[in-house]
């Protein structure tokens, strides 16, 4: 039994009917067959009932006969097929789209990865340009594939997720719809064959469909429509209580020029915001030893990435200059209404962190009316 969707296709009509650039309308699962793709295509139907001009832009059945039942008397744009490693790779055709205009684009698997050479490395970059184009998006992904939890559901559920979506653009949504199954229902569909080919079920099991996993995924995934995306009451109380009282609410990542976890704690300021439905900022301070022309170029191409990375996930990054950076740091967070500074563990020796000028120590003693939270990172992970 699949679930029940808690918005109606006429909800997302009326917001269509108002705007002007795209709106975009998000399935989110915590697994493979909750039903997202489904539901799409349910939608889609009834929304050419009612005469709206909705097409297909990419749909991915995965062999559910169910599923592709549903594609039946709705249009589909042809996809694009690519050469690529002597192997036909099917991709949304973009340009199609965009030319053909349609009023709603329904388009599955957005934290997918373009075959190289394409326009945009990911298809949720290619969702951007069409609501660009106003065109409307009916979209879906699973909540594992959320840049700013990714290292959450490696942690606590086992899972090593390759392909993400950047925050900022969950929060460019102006509907989300949480697909929920009860873990045992899912269980029960994947076993009767409904998932996977008969073939495929046993490895499943014993790999991403063990029940830990998915009650982890589960939780994860109401706990962050309910908290991150649709603003409830609960995280509000949250984010009232976690504000001192004359302390800002906003959040500031302090950056060096080659951190070692540079991903992790993004991820962590990130996830701090989401919580205290706050701005956050992810500084970094220029100083004269860092000037780009004393910096070496693999320095300079991490931290170009890193900073691209936080704006992705709704950062707005500010670069400083200045010969103390803790000094720097202070002003900026004084000037700007921050309330809980971020800053990862620093990997000197303690004896120079004591008697040196260790940024995080001094931090620690001079950030007077701010909350320092110093970051610790798993000792396995060692990638920037």
């Amino acid at each position: 039994m699949l679930p029940r969707a808690n918005k109606s296709p006429d909800d997302f009509l009326a917001l269509v009917e108002r705007g002007q650039r795209g709106r975009l309308k998000l399935y989110i699962g915590f697994a493979a067959g909750v039903g997202k793709t489904y539901r799409m295509l349910e939608e889609a139907h009834a929304l050419k009932k009612r005469g709206v001009d909705v097409v297909l832009g990419f749909i991915e059945t995965h062999g559910r006969a169910e599923t592709a039942v549903l594609i039946d008397g709705l249009e589909q744009v042809p996809r694009r097929h690519v050469e690529y490693r002597s192997v036909t790779v099917d991709e949304m055709d973009l340009d199609r789209v965009l030319a053909r205009k349609p009023k709603i684009a329904v388009v599955d698997e957005l934290a997918h990865t373009n075959v190289p050479g394409s326009r945009n490395r990911k298809r949720y970059q290619d969702v951007l340009e069409l609501l660009d184009a106003g065109i409307n998006v009916i979209g879906a992904f699973n909540i594992q594939h959320l840049e700013s939890l990714n290292d959450l559901v490696s942690r606590n559920a086992g899972v090593q997720v390759r392909e993400t979506i950047p925050d900022s653009f969950l929060k460019q949504a102006d509907q989300i719809v949480n697909l929920d199954l009860a873990v045992e229902d899912l269980l029960e569909r994947l076993k009767g064959g409904k998932i996977y080919p008969a073939d495929k079920v046993a490895w499943a099991l014993e790999h991403f469909f063990k029940g830990d996993n998915l009650s982890t995924l589960r939780e994860l995934s109401l706990r962050e429509v309910a908290e991150s995306l649709d603003r409830t009451a609960f995280s509000r109380t949250v984010a009232d209580a976690m504000r001192r009282p004359g302390a800002g609410g906003r959040v500031m990542v302090c950056m060096s020029s080659y951190p070692p976890h540079a991903a992790t704690l993004l991820r962590r300021g990130s996830r701090m915001a989401g919580r205290l439905s706050g701005d956050w900022f992810v500084v970094y301070v220029e100083t004269p030893k860092e000037a780009p022309d004393r910096i070496d170029s693999e320095a300079q191409r991490v931290l170009h990435d890193n900073m691209e990375r936080a704006r992705e996930l709704g950062a707005e990054v500010v670069r400083l200059k200045g010969s103390d950076p803790v000094d720097c740091l202070l002003d900026f967070a004084r000037a700007h209404g921050v309330g809980h500074i971020l800053i990862g563990r620093s990997h000197q020796p303690w004896w120079r962190q004591v008697f040196g000028r260790s940024v995080p120590l001094r931090l620690v003693r001079e950030a007077a009316g701010f909350d320092v939270h110093i970051v610790s990172f798993p000792d396995e992970e060692t990638k920037p």
